[in-house]
């Protein structure tokens, strides 16, 4: 079983190594975009690096609407060539590269006029079918299916009865989206790739008009080190423009940043056997299954303020709310919301002014020597964009590069995941634990459960749930700062595990627990558990003090009330 072990003492040993010796290929950005670079440039033999200033996935990349697909709304924009790409790209994840994190979804979109609209949105959805199957990769997904008004609202009995004439049924595909970051991290380090989160590039080494190298500072143990890589990969997405100006170039193109947010509600406040796709006068809306909880989203307004804790208002709340209420028939009220976050997408500057209009396709330059930036796209495409800046940047080397081979390579924890699920009665009998806990594993972990069991194994309290966080169990907070790169309480409560936003405290009343937890892993003393515990709580107010503000300057400067326990 091919694994990766991300804990303090690899990741000093990579920055050390990084700096040693000259890399062929250093990206900057740890986003899944970033991640996916790491991962195609190593697998295709080349000495590869990757930092994060922060962690992994801590952008744009965990604060997704959390799926994976082709994009309905491209396809009534006409952009076949995206949708096409980007099916073919879900059934990739769905059957081959990564099936223990990413799993089908149903939705069902409304209808609201009887004869012309079914006619429409069917021929819609149709072709969305057609297009799946076409790119090879699409056949373990259901059909979509018409629906009567009676049988829509047998599927999903929250719907008002006013609120449709009848549906449509079709699938998506799901997944955690920071977990999978962390999983494209591991399984590009299993690879050779040397990784570093908390390692921020503050400027550029140059040759003349080549860049030749970064400087990267260790936002943990603190000092700098001079990373030389023949070629660099910038893919920091809505910080794009910001380190371009790192090396005094304007750039080929503009990134703008668009802000998303999303709520989270109990499961049992919308009574559905099936997500939900809303039209809305800019976009569309989703209902989006998520384990005990929806995730409803989204919004689509620009950002200029700070990038990275894009802070949600009271407005946006109240929009989200407005619409799903629409079709309701108990609306939802503030005192449903469990968890809100916002997230900001990368969209390429445009002539429009709306940022609804710009592109989501992406871009590929090479604006100095030694330098590519990618920008612009969206999650589902990333090993796209990624195999685009690898063939970019293999132009700048002196020896002949293989080609992409990324669609054969498996994430780590896909190996055996089929036959595992198969048999989680028997791994649930033998390790004493519940099959459901024993499915809730396989499905964040899939094959790497076992090292998790081999943790409760060796200290069974570790098989306990987490107090006031009861979907997760200890082991994972323990696993999660020895294997998956968690360097502080945050990464945990809102990236490893999702508690953040699961649960009506936010993660507050589990977060010294979870902090015990990590400490000997991290060597962390009572004054650095009570650091990162405090620093815990301040965060989660500044949140909800910001989703009381009534526009985004004022959301802003609340959430900017909690400062990072990293000084970068």
């Amino acid at each position: 079983m091919r694994t990766s072990t991300l804990g303090p003492a690899e990741r000093a040993g990579a920055l050390a190594r990084m700096a040693e010796h000259e890399l062929d290929l250093l990206v900057v950005g740890g986003g899944v975009v970033g991640a996916g670079t790491a991962l195609d440039a190593v697998t295709r033999g080349l000495s590869t690096g990757l930092v994060e200033a922060r962690d992994w996935a801590s952008g744009t990349s965990s604060r997704s609407s959390k799926l994976i697909h082709g994009g309905l709304r491209y396809l009534e924009m006409l952009d076949f060539a995206l949708v096409r790409e980007a099916l073919k790209e879900r059934g990739l994840l769905l059957e081959r590269l990564a099936p223990h994190l990413v799993r089908p979804v149903p939705f069902l979109y409304p209808l609201q006029h009887k004869a012309w609209e079914r006619l429409y949105a069917g021929s819609g959805v149709a072709l969305y079918d057609t297009m799946s199957v076409s790119s090879a990769h699409g056949r373990g997904l259901p059909v979509h299916r018409h629906l009567t008004r009676k049988h829509a609202l047998r599927v999903a009995p929250a719907l008002r009865k006013d609120a449709l004439v009848g549906a449509l049924q079709y699938y998506d595909a799901q997944v955690d989206d920071a977990r999978f970051v962390t999983t494209l991290v591991r399984t590009a380090a299993s690879y050779g790739a040397q990784v570093a989160n908390q390692a921020r590039v503050v400027g550029f080494l140059r040759e003349g008009e080549r860049v030749v190298g970064a400087r990267v500072q260790d936002g943990e143990q603190g000092g700098e080190y001079e990373i030389r890589a023949k070629q660099i990969v910038n893919a920091t997405g809505v910080w794009t423009d910001d380190t371009q100006a790192l090396i005094g170039e304007r750039g080929q193109f503009h990134v703008r940043a668009s802000k998303g947010i999303h709520l989270v509600v109990p499961k049992d406040r919308i009574h559905s056997t099936t997500g939900l796709i809303l039209r809305t006068e800019k976009s569309v809306l989703f209902v989006i299954p998520w384990g005990r909880h929806w995730i409803i989203g989204t919004t689509d307004t620009d950002w200029d303020l700070d990038k990275a804790h894009p802070a949600a208002s009271s407005a946006d709340i109240d929009y989200l709310l407005e619409h799903v209420n629409s079709v309701l028939a108990t609306p939802l009220t503030r005192d449903d919301v469990q968890g809100v976050y916002a997230g900001l997408r990368p969209l390429l500057a445009g002539e429009s002014d709306a940022t609804s209009k710009l592109s989501r396709e992406h871009t590929v330059a090479h604006p100095v020597p030694g330098l590519v930036v990618v920008a612009g796209g969206k999650y589902t495409t990333y090993r796209v964009m990624a195999k685009d800046a690898v063939d970019e940047a293999v132009h700048g080397l002196d020896h002949r590069v293989a080609e992409c081979c990324t669609e054969d390579v498996p994430l780590i924890g896909a190996e055996g995941y089929n036959a595992l699920w198969n048999a989680r009665a028997r791994t649930a009998a033998r390790t004493g634990l519940h099959v459901a806990r024993i499915e809730h594993l396989l499905g964040r972990y899939g094959s790497l459960t076992e090292e998790v069991l081999a943790l409760i194994a060796e200290d069974p309290s570790l098989g306990a749930p987490l107090g006031s966080a009861e979907d997760y169990l200890r082991a994972e907070v323990v696993y999660a700062a020895q294997y998956e790169s968690a360097r502080h309480l945050d990464d945990v409560l809102a990236r490893r595990t999702r508690i953040s936003i699961e649960t009506f405290d936010r993660g507050t009343r589990c977060a010294r627990e979870a902090a015990e937890l990590m400490a000997p892993v991290l060597g962390w003393d009572k004054d650095q558990i009570d650091k990162e515990v405090a620093y815990y709580e301040k965060r989660v107010e500044a949140e909800r003090e910001s989703q009381l503000q009534p526009d985004d300057l004022t959301a802003d400067a609340a959430r900017l009330g909690a400062p990072d326990i990293v000084p970068l």
